[in-house]
């Protein structure tokens, strides 16, 4: 009983440092979603950084400065965590340590759910349970991740041949690769966040003084989206040597639209083989029972006159 308790208080311990650090973050974001808002898309990097720096002026004896500064490094500082985490769309300071203090939680909870409801009839039954919950407890967080990594770079994929669109029609209008990513980063802020989102820290790297090259292939480091890639190294060759930008933006836009078609008429021509065993296993015995079950009664009557 008591070590229930010592494993509840953990339990209750962590949960709280994660429900702590998580508002923590929300309160980073939407303090900097203000500052975004009163000065303008287009405003300088230095006066953005200069104004959330006198919003956040005692940052470093902050209650989030001090959980970084204490947390283990493997939890607030892990590289592959964060990358991971940026390409699902979390790319606050605090958010390895977030995750690793949920993935913490996560693995103690369910196993000691599984000690507490389960029947204590068998110590074999008690302990696979136990351990079967410490397993899903160790896979679940990360494939939570997994997901929202997938589904962000699929939003993605599906909203970059419009944000090409506009980009051939600003660049064909005289507007200049940099203005232009500025631009349909404004246009797409409702209609595609993500891309939108991603677009934007783009133009303020460039406007910090990064380089294009460097700016645009942190983007296809941040989103992980192979079409990114192939785009990013096509403008980038042109840009080399001499060629047209809209062209380029223009074919790609093309090859994104029609590989998206062939992936859709992919997945329609699969759809009929991927029914077969849900339809084996649902349907057609709820048929089987509708169509012979009052044959099957009349007969068990009958025979049993």
């Amino acid at each position: 009983m008591s070590a229930a308790l010592f494993l509840f208080g953990l339990i209750i311990i962590a949960v709280a440092a994660g429900a702590i650090a998580f508002g923590l973050q929300l309160r980073e974001k939407s303090r900097q979603e203000v500052v975004d808002r009163t000065l303008g898309l287009s405003a300088n990097a230095d006066v953005r950084r200069a104004i959330r720096r006198g919003l956040g002026a005692d940052e470093e004896n902050s209650l989030r400065a001090r959980m970084l500064k204490k947390a283990p490094s493997v939890w607030a500082q892990n590289e592959t965590v964060q990358q991971r985490l940026v390409k699902a769309g979390h790319d606050g300071p605090i958010a390895p340590l977030v995750y690793s203090l949920v993935r913490v939680g996560v693995l103690i909870l369910l196993p000691l759910l599984a000690f507490i409801f389960l029947p204590k009839t068998s110590f074999l039954k008690v302990l696979v349970g136990v351990s079967a919950g410490g397993l899903f407890g160790l896979m679940l967080p990360p494939f939570i991740l997994l997901r929202l990594e997938a589904r962000r770079q699929e939003k993605i994929r599906r909203s970059l041949p419009d944000a090409l669109d506009l980009l051939v029609v600003c660049v064909e209008a005289g507007i200049s690769l940099d203005a232009a990513i500025l631009r349909v980063a404004k246009d797409l802020l409702l209609v595609h966040p993500d891309l939108a989102g991603e677009l934007l820290v783009v133009s303020r790297k460039m406007n910090a003084g990064m380089t294009r090259e460097d700016a645009l292939r942190g983007l296809w480091d941040r989103t992980g989206v192979d079409e990114v890639r192939t785009l990013v190294a096509s403008l980038l060759q042109s840009e080399k040597w001499g060629s047209s930008s809209s062209r380029v933006l223009r074919v790609s836009s093309e090859t994104l639209r029609r590989k998206r078609r062939q992936t859709a008429e992919r997945k329609a021509a699969t759809a009929p083989l991927k029914m077969i065993v849900p339809m084996a296993l649902f349907i057609f015995p709820a048929l089987f029972v509708v169509i012979l079950g009052p044959a099957v009664v009349q007969i068990a009557s009958v025979g049993g006159k």
